[in-house]
């Protein structure tokens, strides 16, 4: 059972220790001779949901999609230091990305359906992992458990066979996101998925992450300071490259530790 009871986060508590689902470590990222990201070191606890915050262009998806490699998508990007996932090392030359991306799940800004049937969305990643052979029992229960984790089943199950593109941007948000389940990620990583969505969807799809903490470890790029306050059990800062704050989220809004911290927070720039 996913545990969707947000526990209270007293002004000024600190963030408790435990074993990090990712652990990055003084890494460091060029796009040819541009350095985008310096020395970044983090800790995204298992469980729990991290929202990454900061100006445009601090390097906040760059390290998203960082720790699933994306990146090296192109050809001059290099790199130092280490990314760890649940204690490997994914930059080791030895992973293999097809499993890291099964680990790893992805949620960008807008949503993108593939242009099949609700149905063949969300079973697509799971039969590639099944080599096709999967009974007809199998892929109902696996449909609708993953529908139903992303409080989409009671919206869709009697047009199942219909266009996933027809359904409204909130419910693509949310087949997306129920796309990853079935592979069993261990980590969800998304970039800004609110951005394309009215306060409404907004709403929903926070509630979503919400429920789904605990049983995913979650990490979030968002502009938005109140989705970051809302949604997040952590925060982490992000300026010109660089890591400048981690903290709980309800630590870091209120009493926040630099200067710099608190004038993002209170808009005097960004």
């Amino acid at each position: 059972m996913v545990d969707t009871t947000r526990p209270p986060q007293a002004p000024g508590s600190a963030v408790v220790p435990s074993t990090a689902a990712i652990r990055v470590r003084d890494f460091s990222l060029w796009y040819g001779d541009f350095q985008a990201l310096f020395n970044v070191g983090i800790d995204v606890r298992h469980g729990k949901v991290t929202s990454l915050i900061g100006p445009s262009g601090c390097g906040k998806s760059t390290l998203l999609r960082s720790i699933n490699r994306i990146n090296e998508r192109l050809g001059y990007v290099r790199t130092t230091g280490n990314i760890e996932l649940l204690g490997q090392n994914i930059l080791d030359p030895a992973v293999e990305l097809t499993p890291l991306r099964r680990a790893v799940g992805m949620v960008f800004q807008r949503p993108n359906p593939l242009p099949l049937s609700i149905r063949d969305n969300v079973l697509f990643a799971y039969r590639l992992s099944k080599g096709g052979k999967i009974k007809r029992d199998e892929e109902e229960q696996v449909l609708q458990k993953a529908l139903e984790e992303v409080l989409l089943w009671d919206q869709v199950k009697d047009r199942l066979k219909r266009a996933a593109t027809a359904l409204s941007l909130e419910e693509q948000q949310k087949l997306c996101i129920a796309r990853l389940l079935p592979v069993k990620p261990s980590v969800l990583l998304m970039d800004e998925p609110c951005s394309a969505l009215d306060p409404k969807a907004t709403r929903a799809v926070e509630e979503l992450i919400w429920q789904l903490r605990g049983e995913y470890s979650i990490l979030i790029v968002t502009h938005n300071m109140a989705q970051a306050r809302r949604a997040s059990d952590e925060c982490i800062f992000m300026l010109m490259g660089e890591v400048v704050e981690h903290s709980a989220t309800g630590e870091m809004f209120l009493t926040p530790k630099h200067q710099k911290t608190a004038d993002y927070i209170e808009g005097r720039f960004g």
